[in-house]
């Protein structure tokens, strides 16, 4: 999985994260980052930022990225078998799963 594919992926699912309302740093290791910022108009999703500035920060693999989009990963498993770490406001995370749950 390249950061480009889900970069795509994420763009693709752009209305779906737009009630988001905040801006989320996916941090994917060595692959890179993308940081999402639902706080405009409209939904902007950058690869590797300039700033890693981000109310939340999510750190895990790009396979379990793609999984977690796909809904083939539960957020919550994710977090509780260590896949999935958070920085910051874990209420904006708990959004953002119930975003992705629909």
């Amino acid at each position: 999985m390249t950061l480009d594919e889900i970069v795509g992926e994420m763009r693709k699912q752009a209305d779906v994260l737009k009630p988001l309302n905040h801006i989320v740093l996916f941090d994917l290791g060595d692959d890179g980052k993308v940081l999402l910022d639902a706080t405009g108009d409209e939904v902007k999703i950058t690869p590797n930022p300039a700033s890693d500035d981000a109310e939340t920060t999510l750190v895990l693999s790009p396979e379990n990225m793609m999984k977690l989009m796909n809904g083939d990963l539960n957020p919550m498993v994710a977090f509780t078998m260590g896949c999935l770490k958070v920085f910051g406001s874990k209420g904006i995370a708990l959004k953002l799963s119930s975003l992705l749950d629909k």
